[in-house]
């Protein structure tokens, strides 16, 4: 399966305003974090600096666009419109709600069929780790979407160091329950704590990656800190936030949404235009801060990268 549309690696250097690039790069080598090669949909903050010589001057605030020529989402728009059950289901709540929330100390453990099963704390996933820059399309499967830069690491780079069995076919993960802390979860009619699952190949993939922040900055709450799953050709709600289990199994695990609701949620939740939600047509999606509709393209702009994982499988049919 291909695509008209190729996803174009772009250097956020390169499209970045050059007071920003700097600042974000001092933030990103205190932290030991590098530039990926696979940054993909740019976009930057609103800010511009008169002192950067003319050679290197400032790509101006209405200029950043996406490598498909679209406008780039504001940092405000990403910490601000925000779907997180566990606090609230109003996505403009979120952020207010979720400034209770602690994200450290913090572990994650990884276990299962793993040759070294290991718990991490958030500090060792920070340096153990590269940190990269990835700047990926978001497409909701309620039909709106942003452009988001993120910072993280490759699961498979998390994966490769726990050595998984031969068994090992399927990735579930697990995110914190603490009721005291988000309200959502006092909620009875959801299967509480999230769980969210991939296949091992899909987990494996270069463009799947476990975030640690967002636009140079630690990851903030309410967008599912301290760290949180990406893969960013899946409908949003498979990127996972707060993630404090991983558990490589055998069979597909349960997840969430499909467990609440097999018939709208299918396991996979791959972004396809020419399949409808069974309330909404997914064929087009609202880009927040615009006005009107957009094409939503298949596998979100990344089928170049990903098509070839369902080779064979029928994508006719809501997965």
């Amino acid at each position: 399966m291909t695509s008209k549309f190729k996803s174009v690696p772009v250097k956020s250097s390169e499209i970045t305003p050059y007071s920003v690039y700097l600042s974000r790069r001092e933030f990103l080598k205190a932290a030991g974090i590098v530039s990926g090669s696979a940054l993909l949909a740019a976009c930057a903050p609103s800010v511009t600096d008169s002192a950067v010589p003319e050679s290197e001057a400032p790509v101006a605030a209405s200029e950043l666009v996406d490598e498909l020529g679209d406008p780039a989402n504001t940092f405000e728009d990403i910490t601000n419109y925000n779907n997180y059950y566990e606090f609230t289901t109003d996505k403009e709540g979120v952020a207010r709600l979720a400034q209770k929330f602690t994200p450290k100390p913090w572990t994650v453990e990884v276990y299962g069929l793993v040759n070294k099963p290991k718990t991490y704390d958030i500090e060792d996933l920070l340096s153990r780790f590269t940190q990269e820059e990835r700047i990926y399309r978001l497409r909701c499967v309620e039909a709106w979407s942003m452009v988001i830069p993120w910072t993280g690491f490759t699961l498979a780079s998390l994966l490769k160091e726990v050595e998984p069995t031969s068994a090992a076919k399927y990735v579930r993960f697990e995110t914190v329950y603490r009721p005291e802390e988000m309200p959502g979860q006092k909620s009875r009619f959801y299967p509480w704590p999230y769980q969210e699952g991939l296949r091992l190949d899909e987990a494996m993939h270069d463009l799947t990656i476990l975030a640690t922040g967002l636009y140079g900055e630690p990851m903030p709450n309410q967008n599912g800190a301290p760290i949180r799953l990406v893969v960013p050709w899946k409908y949003g709600f498979k990127s996972i936030k707060s993630v404090v289990k991983i558990e490589l199994v055998a069979e597909q695990p349960a997840t969430l949404w499909n467990t609440v609701a097999p018939n709208e949620y299918g396991f996979y939740s791959n972004v396809n235009p020419e399949v409808p939600h069974p309330r909404w047509s997914q064929a087009t999606e609202r880009r927040i801060g615009e006005f009107g509709r957009r094409e939503t393209l298949m596998f979100n702009g990344y089928a170049e990268e990903v098509a070839h994982l369902y080779d064979g499988m029928d994508l006719s049919v809501y997965y």
